[in-house]
């Protein structure tokens, strides 16, 4: 059935409503989290933690490095909300403090790193969600353990120039267009690099573990917590 103009006009004011209310929301929340209202502060950590982590890991390939990142991102963005204004999702700013503070810290580790300016489009990523061990069934859990530990490592040893472009199109879900902005190469670029890629990380893991789910860096469970009191810690709040 095609669809007409109203409709499309009608669709348009949905989502118009849908996106005005979010901001609400979050203005609501940014209000509180300025007034040190710990479960505010405690809502926005816990609905960005993983991005946070997987993009400044994405960069830094260390696990507590990342951790660090994540950690001084939420002070300075608590200590300086007065800098929020609005004009990007809270997640966005948040995203763009944590690039920011990584990629400094990649540059005074290894000056020759510069991945180029980040559109706003990479900022607004979703997380790739993936499928977990049900309950109740350890030796699953065990075994997924063990492919995520093999898989996370196979990428670490990626060279820079093909983990960037992994890291952006697989576990950031970027496009290639998003990608290609992202690095400062052609788009063909792009693929070339995730092809090789991928025949990388086969050769190094599939002829061990076979065909595998890439459910790499997460963040969540006591690691989530301990980062969120640390914060909150810093900030004077809380027990």
């Amino acid at each position: 059935m095609p669809r007409t103009a109203a409709g499309l006009s009608a669709g348009a004011k949905t989502s118009e409503v849908r996106t005005s209310e979010i901001r609400a929301l979050e203005a609501e929340l940014v209000d509180r989290a300025r007034a040190r209202d710990e479960a505010a502060l405690r809502e926005i950590m816990q609905a960005n933690n993983r991005r946070l982590y997987r993009l400044a890991r994405g960069i830094l390939r260390s696990d507590s490095e990342a951790e660090d990142v994540v950690q001084e991102t939420y002070v300075r963005a608590f200590t300086h909300l007065d800098g929020f204004r609005g004009e990007s999702g809270l997640s966005t700013w948040l995203s763009r403090i944590a690039i920011n503070e990584a990629l400094g810290r990649a540059r005074s580790a290894r000056p020759h790193v510069e991945l180029g300016s980040v559109p706003e489009a990479m900022l607004e990523a979703q997380i790739i969600k993936f499928p977990v061990s049900p309950a109740g069934d350890p030796e699953r859990t065990m075994a997924q353990r063990e492919i995520q530990r093999v898989v996370e490592r196979a990428i670490d040893e990626l060279p820079d120039v093909f983990r960037m472009v992994f890291v952006a199109r697989v576990m950031e879900g970027m496009n290639i267009e998003e990608t290609a902005k992202l690095l400062g190469v052609k788009p063909e670029t792009v693929k070339t690099r995730l092809h090789r890629a991928r025949s990388m990380l086969r050769e190094n893991v599939e002829k061990e573990i076979g065909p595998v789910v890439m459910d790499a860096f997460p963040f969540a469970g006591w690691r989530c917590e301990r980062l969120t009191v640390s914060v909150l810690k810093r900030l004077g709040i809380g027990g």
